[in-house]
């Protein structure tokens, strides 16, 4: 962080630990098919390891059913692989270039894992939202420190960083809670 304080800079960090939490939870199956279900899945081909957004079409035909079209067919197959070696529990039918991969009804028992696991992020996302206050509260008590920043100022920065990071943390609750509902809805 640099020597002079911005309360926009701070925003910045922080907003980008809710969009990465935005990002973990739209991962998590709801029993529901989401083209972003398949988003952290990485394809091995022509050498490399590729998103398989890069390499095919996903799309959401029925509520229960992905479909993904590989624009390649010679890499059907390693498509393939990696959703079956992705811990989403997904099983392919191969249907030409297309895979279609039905969603199975959740358990009562899967759902609270998907439960504890959304805690879990949320959490992640808290503490790098605190992580961030605490940066600005030392650079102010630094500036204060070295005279660059009277007392009053540091005050009321400090109150200002203090909302800043509330507004966030209720963001990442609501945001949970949104989650937990839609997980939990059977």
């Amino acid at each position: 962080m640099s020597d002079t304080f911005s309360l926009d800079d701070l925003e910045v960090s922080m907003m980008a630990s809710m969009d990465a939490l935005k990002r973990e939870l739209s991962g998590l199956r709801t029993g529901r098919a989401s083209t972003h279900l398949l988003d952290p899945i990485q394809v091995m081909v022509y050498g490399a390891r590729m998103p398989l957004n890069q390499v095919a079409t996903v799309s959401v035909p029925e509520p229960r059913l992905i479909s993904v079209q590989v624009w390649d067919k010679s890499n059907v197959s390693a498509v393939e692989k990696a959703i079956r070696e992705s811990s989403l529990g997904l099983n392919p039918v191969i249907d030409g270039a297309v895979l279609r991969l039905p969603i199975p009804a959740l358990t009562a028992e899967r759902r609270q894992e998907l439960v504890k696991v959304a805690h879990k992020y949320a959490e992640q996302s808290r503490v790098a939202v605190r992580n961030v206050r605490r940066e600005g509260m030392d650079l102010l008590k630094k500036l204060e420190k070295s005279g660059d920043m009277s007392e009053d100022e540091q005050h009321k920065n400090s109150s200002k960083v203090q909302e800043l990071t509330d507004k966030y943390v209720k963001e990442i609750d609501n945001l949970l809670a949104t989650k937990e509902t839609e997980i939990q809805t059977v």
